[in-house]
């Protein structure tokens, strides 16, 4: 068999899981007890298997299997036609309302029909570039150009929390985090078991001045750290220039501290502190409008909603011309993703923020060997492809989760999950304050 033939991809396996998560709070609700993730194998003739991983309620799914049938035949090394594959910018039916408001499992806008066939292609580019590097003997990061640095810095993620979720037994040791005392403890513990040295704190739970106190007792706690509230677009334009104000002098940044580009640019504006996004600009038509308005200066990349990590690349490359700064967004994700964002992050010469990651929050994993936080940083693989190996016993034992699960935790709700405490809750109008 020659090099080009052992290329080609003679499988795709789709594994559909579920993985525990703790009680974090939101502006939405809460976390439920398991959040669906789908892990994408990606096979090729020359038995070598490459992987990937996205979001995992249905409608991915539904848009992730068509992709996976078409994929069977085309070389690993043609990751750009995996957007045609996939139906981007056509007028297919996706067979789901797409006018709901912010997404719910991402919190990123108005979800779109391209919105989420990017984030199932992105999967599927990281599990091709994953086989190729595995089949060339060379690091991903190798594939997108090279690295530019050997450790890439990812900041705490500080939640409200409970310490369980309603009618349950605590899954872990945490407890409680509901008040400035409770999320300098979380950060606190935070640096001691990974070496953070930024923090960033999940927003528009409480009332703004609560977690303006919050933020306070922060700055008091680890003085000069790197500091950044994001509240999700909950606060007015008013709340929000209020908060900036009362913050100038210990935030890195406010993160989409209102809603929509419009609110974004009178802020920032009227105030010296710096936006950033992973909402108003999450795809390359949004960004003309938010650059041009100067509504944002750091813009949180996610190789899951722009497509992939080649991508990523060029929306870094857009952002370094227009002197917008850069950061990584997170969502709950296991090995496979953090291996893939640390590849893209390791190659992007002015990623100046360290990168969000939800990944010590969770205590389940897909993959062999998980990666170790020191110092804040993640030491880049320089193993062939991802440098992350399939846990195949693990990701069976999420599967039969998945599979025994009746429907009602394979799409992630946090209102829902809100709702088995307290029956009356719906997911609140923004501006919240």
């Amino acid at each position: 068999m020659d090099a080009m033939m052992k290329m080609l991809v003679d499988e795709v396996r789709l594994t559909p899981i579920l993985i525990s998560d703790p009680p974090l709070l939101n502006v939405q609700g809460v976390h439920q007890p398991y959040t669906p993730r789908l892990v994408v194998e990606v096979i090729t003739r020359g038995g070598v298997s490459g992987l990937g991983e996205t979001y995992g309620d249905g409608v991915y799914l539904d848009l992730a299997r068509p992709l996976a049938e078409a994929l069977v035949g085309h070389p690993v090394t043609d990751v750009n036609g995996l957007f045609a594959l996939a139906g981007l910018g056509t007028s297919t039916d996706t067979g789901i309302p797409l006018d709901e408001g912010v997404d719910a499992g991402g919190l990123r806008g108005v979800r779109t029909a391209d919105k989420l066939r990017l984030s199932v292609v992105s999967a599927f580019e990281t599990a091709c570039l994953d086989a190729l590097g595995k089949t060339l003997g060379l690091p991903v990061h190798a594939l997108l150009g090279g690295k530019v640095r050997d450790t890439v810095e990812y900041s705490a993620y500080l939640f409200h929390r409970w310490a369980a979720h309603p009618g349950a037994s605590p899954t872990d040791d945490w407890g409680a985090a509901l008040d400035p005392a409770g999320i300098v403890a979380q950060a606190r513990r935070f640096d001691r078991l990974h070496g953070f040295r930024s923090f960033k704190l999940k927003g528009g739970v409480y009332e703004p001045e609560r977690e303006v106190a919050a933020i306070r007792a922060l700055a008091e706690e680890f003085p000069g750290r790197p500091l950044r509230l994001d509240p999700n677009g909950a606060w007015s334009v008013e709340t929000s220039l209020a908060v900036a104000h009362e913050l100038a002098d210990v935030l890195e940044y406010l993160e989409d501290p209102a809603s929509g580009t419009a609110a974004m640019a009178e802020i920032a504006a009227r105030t010296k502190v710096p936006l950033a996004t992973n909402m108003c600009v999450t795809t390359f038509e949004e960004v003309p409008e938010a650059f041009a308005k100067e509504a944002v200066r750091i813009v949180l990349c996610d190789h899951h909603y722009w497509g992939g990590l080649h991508r990523t690349r060029e929306l870094a490359a857009l952002c370094r011309t227009y002197g917008v700064g850069l950061s990584m967004h997170s969502n709950t994700h296991l090995g496979i993703s953090l291996a893939a964002m640390t590849q893209v992050a390791a190659t992007l010469p002015a990623l100046h923020h360290a990168c969000d990651t939800h990944y010590p929050w969770q205590t389940e994993d897909v993959v062999t060997t998980r990666p170790v936080f020191r110092e804040g940083r993640l030491t880049v693989s320089d193993a062939p492809g991802l440098g992350v190996e399939l846990d195949r016993a693990a990701l069976a034992a999420l599967h039969h989760r998945w599979l025994d699960d009746d429907g009602t935790l394979r799409e992630r709700d946090d209102a829902a999950a809100m709702r088995v405490a307290d029956p009356e809750w719906r997911t609140p109008r923004v501006p919240r304050w």
